[in-house]
């Protein structure tokens, strides 16, 4: 039964409906949410202070680097077995000082969010972290093959082995500074100095080849020389590969320094 008006009978047995908790406000409209929160625009000072954090961190490495790999050439120079084991096992620090800057980079990109030259800058430096960390196996190789020859005479082109650490542990000191100071004439001349290291690595090459040939119990030995020297010669490029980051950042150019 309807009413005059057309319209239902409220039943007495339904229940009311709930007040309205806002009175006054139009049912229609939704609830407000709370707006999400806007990333803050970084400041010159708190990028300088986070990119001073990471040259720290990038330097720390490079230390571990150039001193591991004059450590592993003096540890085949005087055939030390423990020293040479020293060198392996100390390779954990310097993963976890990459896992730290790699962090660091990562949190000031996510948190300041850097444009322009800031973002190259961090980009680059994530690069050099990740060429340093490579060094550092290259030097436990190394060692690793220092401590294999400890316990043989050494060939004549095993002498030469520490010459090539003394170069490329050199080349990894000049070209951090080349990194911090973003100096590029200087990441030109580490970089064009990676043609001593390749033909200090051939002569070892060849004359360790030679070697072998003449005498078959030289085969072992002689493999192991060429491992060493390889690794050495690898880190050169290495070397390299951060000195074209320098250029990259300074430039915004992709440049190939040792074509």
């Amino acid at each position: 039964m309807t009413d005059p008006t057309g319209r239902h009978p409220a039943d007495p047995n339904e229940a009311a409906p709930p007040p309205d908790e806002h009175p006054g406000r139009p049912t229609d409209v939704p609830a407000e949410r709370p707006l999400p929160e806007v990333p803050r625009p970084y400041t010159r000072e708190s990028m300088n202070l986070l990119e001073q954090r990471i040259k720290d961190g990038i330097l720390r490495m490079g230390s571990m680097v150039a001193e591991r790999h004059l450590a592993a050439v003096e540890a085949m120079e005087t055939h030390d077995v423990d020293a040479a084991l020293e060198v392996i096992t100390s390779d954990e620090s310097l993963n976890e000082e990459m896992e730290l800057v790699s962090e660091l980079i990562t949190t000031t990109i996510v948190k300041e969010q850097p444009v322009a030259r800031d973002l190259r800058f961090l980009m680059a430096l994530d690069h050099v972290a990740f060429n340093l960390e490579r060094m550092g196996d290259h030097a436990s190789s190394v060692a690793k093959q220092a401590r294999k020859l400890a316990p043989l005479p050494p060939l004549d082109s095993q002498e030469r082995l520490p010459q090539l650490g003394r170069m490329v542990a050199q080349q990894v000191r000049d070209v951090l500074t080349a990194v911090i100071d973003v100096d590029v004439e200087l990441a030109r001349a580490v970089a064009a100095r990676d043609d001593d290291v390749d033909d200090l690595y051939h002569a070892i090459f060849a004359q360790t080849i030679e070697l072998m040939q003449q005498d078959p119990a030289n085969v072992d030995p002689g493999a192991r020389v060429l491992f060493a020297a390889h690794y050495l010669e690898r880190t050169g490029d290495r070397v390299t590969n951060i000195a074209e980051d320098i250029v990259f950042l300074a430039t915004g150019e992709v440049e190939d320094l040792n074509p």
